[in-house]
């Protein structure tokens, strides 16, 4: 028990918190936020690609079933004609990199229900004037366009009146309703904010429609996938720092080996008898004279044993 007691530390303690408090994190905040902005964009994508596919449907119908969910993106027509002196701006937005304004308006039915249409962009005069927006064709009109949900309310962004035109800073068909002093009907998307039509490139009234969002899942689940990684590392990495120091308190208490001694009597000079005497030997060798080289005399004397001369 004692090897752990280190782990009460304030630092080990603090560490501790911290791991513990980033791996939550990770499995109920930040995981769960990316993994959900993928469901929601993949089921955003399978919406437009249905809607690519499938035939405009008469607005009627979805107005008439206000139970309808996921219609957002969906095609509908709408028959009827624009309201006049009903144009409303849409304040801060962007064409072709550049400041724009988005042109919305109020479309009346047959039936007398009126809806709030996003006629589309148009680019600021030098960036930064309000060019001239020219009124919705008058007379009965056939219009094509898809359902798109209400943006909701900016805080902080009130409604105000410039240039002669009233703007807004989002399409929210409750506030659009408000400015305009006329009931809007909203369409239903299955989102209690409702919707409105944006019109389809070359309809009548229409100006540069949004594009649509790329159909392209995003960097979401990977995202999501790698927090998860995360929550799961940082534990790990906490208990390869605690094993670290668990094995470095055994090293250090493991007492180090007595060094080797000689065996034999050490004399004056620290050296064992054998051993000095094999010293003494290999200097008696490294300072004998060397013998004078041979002559051919001492070479034939030698092999025939004959005397020198």
């Amino acid at each position: 028990m004692r090897r752990i007691t280190f782990l009460l530390r304030p630092s080990w303690v603090i560490l501790a918190a911290v791991v513990a408090a980033f791996a939550y994190l990770c499995f109920t905040v930040l995981a769960p936020w990316q993994l959900g902005k993928n469901v929601r964009t993949s089921h955003r994508n399978d919406l437009i690609a249905a809607s690519v596919r499938a035939d405009p449907v008469d607005v009627a119908g979805l107005l008439n079933a206000p139970g309808t969910k996921d219609s957002e993106w969906r095609r509908v027509l709408a028959t009827g004609h624009y309201v006049p002196g009903s144009t409303v701006l849409e304040r801060l937005q962007r064409l072709d990199d550049k400041p724009a304004y988005g042109v919305l308006a109020a479309f009346q039915l047959a039936d007398g229900r009126e809806l709030l249409v996003d006629r589309g962009l148009v680019g600021a005069a030098d960036g930064i004037h309000l060019p001239p927006i020219a009124e919705p064709p008058a007379g009965q009109q056939r219009i094509e366009g898809r359902v798109r949900k209400s943006e909701g309310v900016i805080p902080g962004k009130e409604p105000m009146t410039q240039d002669g035109y009233r703007q807004v800073y989002s399409i929210d068909t409750t506030e659009v309703s408000t400015v305009l002093g006329t009931p809007l009907t909203v369409v239903p998307t299955g989102d209690r904010s409702g919707g409105y039509l944006q019109l389809s490139d070359g309809q009548p009234g229409a100006f540069t429609p949004e594009p649509l969002p790329q159909l392209d899942a995003g960097p979401y689940l990977s995202y999501g996938l790698q927090w998860i990684a995360f929550g799961v590392m940082a534990p790990l990495g906490l208990g390869y720092f605690v094993v670290a120091e668990l094995r470095e308190r055994r090293r250090e208490r493991t007492p180090a080996p007595a060094p080797a001694t000689a065996t034999g009597p050490a004399t004056s000079t620290g050296l064992a008898p054998a051993a000095r005497a094999e010293s003494a030997a290999d200097a008696a060798v490294a300072t004998s004279t060397p013998a004078p080289p041979k002559t051919n005399a001492d070479r034939l004397a030698d092999r025939y044993g004959g005397t020198r001369r």
